[in-house]
């Protein structure tokens, strides 16, 4: 079981480990986007060893860097800044690589259904530019598909575009809630891209395109039995990452650390009434 940072964009890095052991689960994502404690450019190298230490003393297995940032800006100033951010947070994988390797790490394409209307070329390129530098570094990009995302479309159009690419250094941050809201079944999201999945986030929501709503995992109808009895068959043996969303966030009187406690209550009773590990 794990849980993301992104449930915890002002708390303290060291009261955030502290709590997510506490609570009992195994891994952590740390986000290192702007506007998070942990933001990238604050992490000179005396505070990337502190933090790996704390992991280290805690017993938390990093999974994941999160560091979204859009491969297919138009605007040179802006593709840059997020090229420089992409792979500064390649090199922070490195930096924080434990026993089990460099942590993956979790991005978006940051692509429209208008990219996806002629433009392909253009997503492969920029897109094996940066897998390219992954590989150099011995990193995993793993993509997350959004709504609003052209890559999110369809799973089988997110198959393509790994076999296109073809690169053990490209898979996929598997977060179903965006599948779920499009109406797309469990079933066959899990089929299709649990194979690809390097990483995974779990949310809780309600509704469909255009009228939906994220929520805390525990919150709303999401069958997580169902969804890790899936998993499992189709031979994902990797983190399960609980993520609360920026809609969260803004709620008043939103609680980070009562939201992580019920994102692990959630996941502990899905893993213990399907006798999974967790």
């Amino acid at each position: 079981m794990g849980y993301t940072t992104w449930g915890m964009p002002q708390v303290p890095i060291d009261d955030a480990l502290r709590h997510l052991a506490g609570l009992g689960f195994d891994g952590v994502e740390i986000a290192v986007v702007p506007g998070f404690s942990t933001e990238l450019d604050t992490l000179d190298p005396a505070e990337r060893r502190r933090i790996r230490r704390l992991l280290d003393g805690h017993g938390l297995e990093l999974t994941a860097v999160g560091g979204h940032a859009s491969l297919l800006s138009l605007e040179a100033d802006a593709h840059a800044e997020s090229w420089r951010r992409l792979t500064g947070a390649v090199d922070l994988c490195v930096d924080w690589a434990g026993p089990q390797g460099p942590p993956v790490l979790d991005s978006v394409l940051g692509s429209t259904p208008e990219t996806w209307n002629g433009g392909e070329g253009f997503v492969l390129e920029r897109l094996g530019e940066i897998v390219d530098y992954c590989e150099s570094r011995g990193v995993v990009l793993a993509l997350e598909p959004h709504i609003g995302d052209g890559l999110c479309e369809q799973p089988e159009k997110i198959v393509e575009l790994l076999r296109q690419v073809d690169s053990p250094y490209l898979r996929l941050n598997f977060d179903i809630s965006h599948f779920e809201v499009s109406g797309i079944p469990t079933g066959r999201s899990v089929k299709l891209l649990a194979p690809w999945a390097a990483h995974t986030h779990v949310k809780d929501q309600r509704g469909r395109v255009p009228d939906f709503e994220f929520l805390i995992p525990g919150e709303g109808p999401f069958d997580y039995c169902g969804y890790l009895r899936r998993m499992a068959a189709a031979g994902y043996a990797g983190c399960v990452t609980a993520e609360v969303s920026m809609a969260v966030h803004r709620r008043p009187g939103y609680d980070p650390m009562e939201a992580a406690a019920l994102c692990h209550r959630t996941l502990q009773r899905a893993f213990q009434e399907t006798g999974l590990h967790g």
